[in-house]
């Protein structure tokens, strides 16, 4: 599976593209600036252009979609122009930079690029979702606001986990990372996610997502037998090759506690785990039953 579909709802709010020549539809929305692989303009001439015809000041929410030649430039113009027009921003609240689809460029491709001055700029940010890791720089850092933080791609680096377990986020509860696999980027195994969950007290999450792992068996086993797993209102281990073993762990789980949801979508259970898993005291997601390749499993997203 690839990512073939654009973003339709973001926050709440209807997405809207806008490109060069466009007039903002209006409306409580939330545009998603987009270019054609060969556009003329440049990610800064877009941004000014777009900021020239809305008000900047109400602007809540904001998704930058395909830039072009995403597979050989980053968003760094578009970061630049919203870091120097700050003062103009103050409503800013979330961002989601890289919302493509693989007709514009694969998740692997996508060129990112280092996000500590962009937090630095826009403390009042709540919301950032990230997609692609290939250049994705990443340092530890404080943020008081950050209350959400996603980074979607086939495969993620340990350094950038490192990064986020070494950081200062009070406010964080919703943490969504695809692990992806090792032939893109994927090279922590489970250790760092282990110090991670050990560093920023999970008990504070409502929202947990290690996704798209090719270990999701160890994951969900380790996450199993953890006393703060009950916390959470969802644990999202979906896109990834959970089986059986993992099936069992979360099953037998005696940290399950109040927990609303389990989404295990893309999976290798068996019929008679699912059965299992179904009569748990919360929503169990079984969609997307897979079966092994010549005794392989895949993530659902990793080109």
């Amino acid at each position: 599976m690839t990512i073939g579909e654009y973003s339709q709802i973001y926050r709440g709010k209807r997405v809207v593209n806008f490109q060069m020549g466009d007039t903002p539809a209006g409306g409580d929305v939330v545009y998603r600036l987009t270019q054609d692989y060969d556009s003329a303009e440049s990610q800064r001439e877009l941004l000014e252009s777009f900021l020239s015809q809305v008000d900047p000041a109400s602007l809540e929410a904001l998704i930058i979609g395909a830039w072009s030649e995403a597979h050989d430039e980053g968003p760094q113009g578009y970061l630049d122009t919203l870091i120097e027009r700050r003062a103009q921003l103050p409503a800013l609240k979330a961002l989601f930079i890289g919302d493509m689809t693989y007709e514009d460029c694969e998740i692997s491709w996508i060129i990112q690029t280092s996000y500590n001055p962009l937090l630095a700029a826009f403390p009042q940010l709540q919301s950032l979702r990230i997609r692609g890791s290939t250049n994705l720089e990443l340092q530890a850092f404080q943020h008081e606001a950050l209350e959400e933080l996603a980074i979607e791609c086939g495969g993620l680096p340990s350094t950038i986990v490192d990064a986020i377990a070494g950081s200062t986020l009070p406010a964080l509860n919703h943490l969504e990372l695809w692990l992806g696999s090792d032939g893109y980027g994927f090279d922590g195994g489970l250790a760092p996610y282990q110090n991670l969950l050990g560093e920023i007290d999970p008990t504070r999450l409502r929202y947990l997502g290690l996704r798209d792992s090719e270990i999701s068996d160890e994951v969900a086993a380790w996450v199993a037998q953890q006393p703060w797993l009950g916390s959470l209102r969802t644990l999202d281990l979906s896109l990834g090759t959970i089986g059986d073993v993992g099936a069992q762990a979360l099953a037998e789980s005696p940290y399950l506690g109040s927990i609303e949801r389990i989404d295990l979508s893309h999976h290798y259970i068996s019929p008679q785990w699912q059965e299992k898993l179904r009569a748990l005291p919360c929503e169990v997601v079984l969609d997307d039953h897979e079966d092994e390749d010549d005794g392989e499993r895949y993530v659902a997203v990793a080109e």
